[in-house]
C-alpha cells in the first residue's frame, strides 16, 4: 500500500534557521515539533478564485499542531534549496488536490511563535497568495474539511472569533490587510467580485 502524504511527511525534513535565514542545518518534521520547536523554515499560501473567494481548510484530526482548527488555505516547508513558490505549489497540489497558478510572495518576512497544549510552531514563514479554480480533492491525512470564503466575512470572522481560526493565520491576515502587494493581488480580477 502506498504511503499516504502524512507519513511520507514524518520522514520529510525542515531546514532549520536562524533569525536572518541563515541555514543552521535539518531536523526530522516528525520531532521538530516540541514545547522546544527550533525556528525553521515554513511557507503559509492564501489561495483565492476569480471571485475573490478564499480557500480555508479544517486541519485533520490527527494533525500534531492545531488538529481540527480552521486556518488559511495551505502551509508547509520548503525543501532545502527549494524556493518558496515552487514548494507552495508542490504543497497545494499534494494537500488540496489543486494546482495554484502563480503563487506570489507579498509578506516575505512574516515570522511567528505559538504554542498550544505544549506544542509550538516557530517558523520563519513568508506568505504567499494564488490563484485556483476547480474543486478541491484534498489528503483526508492532512485536511478535513473545505470552505470557500468571501474576504469580506472572512476578514469578520478573523475580528469576531479569531481562537476559531489556527494563530498564525489570523496573524497572517492582520498583516495582509496592511500589505499594498495584497491589495493589488485582489484588484487583479474584475472591479465587480472585489469583497
Amino acid at each position: 500500500m502506498a504511503d499516504s502524504i502524512s507519513e511520507l511527511a514524518d520522514r520529510e525534513h525542515v531546514v532549520l534557521v536562524d533569525k536572518t535565514d541563515r541555514v543552521l542545518g535539518l531536523a526530522l518534521k516528525a520531532e521538530v515539533h516540541t514545547d522546544h520547536t527550533p525556528l525553521h523554515r515554513a511557507f503559509s499560501l492564501f489561495l483565492f478564485d476569480s471571485r475573490n473567494r478564499l480557500l480555508l481548510q479544517q486541519r485533520a484530526a490527527c494533525k500534531p499542531t492545531w488538529p481540527l482548527v480552521w486556518s488559511n488555505s495551505c502551509c508547509g516547508h520548503p525543501r532545502l534549496g527549494e524556493e518558496i513558490t515552487a514548494a507552495a505549489t508542490r504543497r497545494s497540489g499534494e494537500e488540496l488536490g489543486v494546482h495554484c497558478t502563480e503563487p506570489t510572495v507579498v509578506l516575505p518576512h512574516f515570522r511567528y511563535r505559538a504554542e498550544l497544549d505544549g506544542v509550538v510552531e516557530h517558523e520563519l514563514c513568508p506568505v504567499l497568495v494564488g490563484r485556483v479554480e476547480g474543486v478541491p480533492g484534498p489528503d483526508r491525512a492532512e485536511v478535513a474539511a473545505v470552505a470557500w470564503w468571501p474576504w469580506s466575512s472572512f476578514l469578520e470572522l478573523v475580528t469576531s472569533r479569531p481562537t476559531s481560526l489556527t494563530p498564525w493565520c489570523v496573524l497572517e491576515t492582520r498583516e495582509l490587510v496592511r500589505s499594498a502587494a495584497f491589495a493589488a493581488f485582489l484588484h487583479t480580477t474584475d472591479p465587480s467580485n472585489r469583497p
